[in-house]
């Protein structure tokens, strides 16, 4: 069975930074990609960043130049360093690995919450 835990959420004020972690238990067979969703309340979750096992990344147009994703497919980990956090920031991340073989939806964290408010 495979659990993914989100870590290093957190109270930032603006302008300030935090690094997420997110580590998986268990087998994911031909691991090809991870990312980091986010939802704010009353939004729908969106899409934050992505890795792929060849190393390339993609970002949302609002986190470009704040935000890195980092990642270590032998670890099953997946980061994000987010700087420059502002209050929009402010919602509650996900993040999911892909495997070839798996739940086509891929696999899910529980969420870590991270709010942006002086």
């Amino acid at each position: 069975q495979v659990q993914l835990v989100e870590s290093g959420g957190g109270l930032v004020q603006p302008g300030g930074s935090l690094r997420l972690s997110c580590a998986a238990s268990g087998s994911i067979f031909g691991l090809y990609a991870m990312s980091w969703y986010r939802q704010a309340p009353g939004k729908e979750r969106e899409l934050v960043a992505t890795i792929r096992s060849g190393g390339s990344t993609n970002y949302a147009d609002s986190v470009q130049g704040r935000f890195a994703i980092s990642g270590d497919n032998a670890k099953k980990s997946v980061y994000l360093q987010m700087n420059s956090l502002k209050p929009e920031d402010t919602a509650v991340y996900y993040c999911k690995m892909q495997g070839v073989l798996g739940p086509s939806g891929g696999y899910w964290g529980q969420g870590t919450q991270v709010t942006v408010s002086s």
